[in-house]
């Protein structure tokens, strides 16, 4: 059974610890809407949070930073996970991320997670990870 979780207006590092978490007690976790999870801070800095961190290393060696919203939102909850064990392994290919909703979650019930909502947030400032994906460059 996949746990349908909708990601608008949910902050990133708290969704990804959450589903990190889920996942390794062996939980199936898909996660739709990816491009409204919500990043806090300003605006100029996050961008350029992220414009480091895609712009660091190598053409050849990497590291490599994504530029898709979903991949992003993977990535995230990869850094969460001991993803060099066979226990993160595992938990990692339980997680899906897409960007909207796709065909097959359309008309099925969704959670979402409260301990994770914006309303948490203290800060007024953020900006929405399809923002961030757009100014990396990505086109989703």
């Amino acid at each position: 059974m996949v746990t349908i979780i909708n990601g608008d207006g949910l902050l990133l590092g708290r969704l990804a610890s959450l589903v990190a978490q889920r996942a390794l007690k062996g939980e199936t976790i898909a996660i739709v809407n990816v491009e409204n999870v919500i990043i806090s801070g300003s605006r100029a800095r996050v961008l350029d949070n992220y414009d480091h961190k895609r712009s660091r290393g190598s053409t050849e060696g990497g590291p490599f930073f994504p530029r898709r919203p979903d991949h992003i939102m993977k990535r995230t909850i990869r850094g969460m996970l001991p993803y060099k064990r066979e226990r993160g392994i595992e938990a990692f290919k339980r997680i899906k991320t897409y960007v909207g909703v796709p065909f097959e979650f359309q008309g099925k019930e969704t959670e979402t997670l409260e301990e994770a909502h914006m309303d948490r947030l203290n800060n007024a400032q953020y900006i929405t990870l399809g923002a961030v994906s757009t100014f990396l460059g990505a086109k989703y």
